[in-house]
């Protein structure tokens, strides 16, 4: 049993990573068309420099979701010191609906989004992509940060106060660096969730202000070419750095005593 465990993962792992690891194999093949043998070549990686709408569209990617994670991991983390430490009329209720954002079809959301930014004369543009990059990504940090609340007793703050520590002292400098894993952790999903936004993005974007995903998905429409595997292997780089310095720093999973 334990062998077949073993293939089985190996099995699942091949799945999932086979196509990404093509994908950036190919961006160094010097064929157009992805003709073999392979034959290694930078020459999409310089194509790429001089790509202008890739490039304005990967840069505005990594603007929204920069400004993304930094407000909806600000707002979801207070959301976060609400529902796990305060008790008030409807609280059950509001974490119940945290849970249908997440669950509902982004389809069904962008739609939902598109109609009532017309009705209430938000309109399109990055102001409008903030705003719903932000909806989505606020669920998470509060799913997050919340299961880390779970993990930092809440004596520490009271231990705190009773040694002349005001409650908003005594949380900063206790509860918030007990906190700052889970907290790394929700600004990087945030980051992630606005980076790979599609949907959204699509409805909500204006033709001169565009995200990578969408920028992306037009360039396939008129004629696939190796560049897109360029810039898509320069993003899935920064985002395992990413991971690579949260799990060096942030430590997840560490429970022991550091006394």
């Amino acid at each position: 049993m334990r062998q077949i465990g073993r293939f089985y993962l190996i099995a699942i792992l091949l799945f999932l990573y086979t196509p990404i690891a093509v994908m950036m194999a190919m961006g160094f093949n010097e064929s157009p068309l992805y003709e073999l043998p392979f034959t290694f070549s930078t020459r999409w990686y310089e194509a790429l420099l001089s790509n202008q709408p890739l490039l304005r569209a990967g840069a505005n990617s990594i603007i929204i979701a920069l400004i993304t994670a930094v407000i909806a991991t600000t707002l979801g983390t207070m959301a976060s010191v609400a529902l796990s430490r305060r008790t008030f009329r409807g609280k059950s209720l509001l974490q119940v609906l945290l849970l249908p954002p997440i669950a509902i079809p982004w389809l069904i959301t962008g739609t939902a989004m598109l109609i009532f930014f017309y009705w209430s004369g938000i309109g399109r543009g990055m102001h409008a992509l903030l705003i719903g990059h932000v909806a989505l990504a606020i669920p998470y940090v509060v799913l997050v940060v919340g299961t880390g609340f779970k993990t930092v007793r809440a004596d520490l703050e009271e231990a705190a106060m009773s040694l002349g520590s005001t409650p908003v002292h005594a949380f900063f400098s206790v509860t918030l660096p007990l906190l700052y894993p889970s907290i790394l952790g929700a600004a990087l999903f945030a980051f992630a969730v606005s980076l790979d936004q599609f949907v959204i993005s699509y409805f909500l974007a204006t033709p001169g202000y565009t995200t990578l995903p969408v920028q992306i998905y037009s360039a396939i429409r008129k004629g696939f070419t190796p560049e897109i595997n360029a810039i898509s292997t320069l993003l899935l780089l920064g985002s395992m750095a990413a991971i690579l310095i949260f799990a060096r720093f942030a430590k997840p999973g560490d429970t022991r005593d550091k006394r």
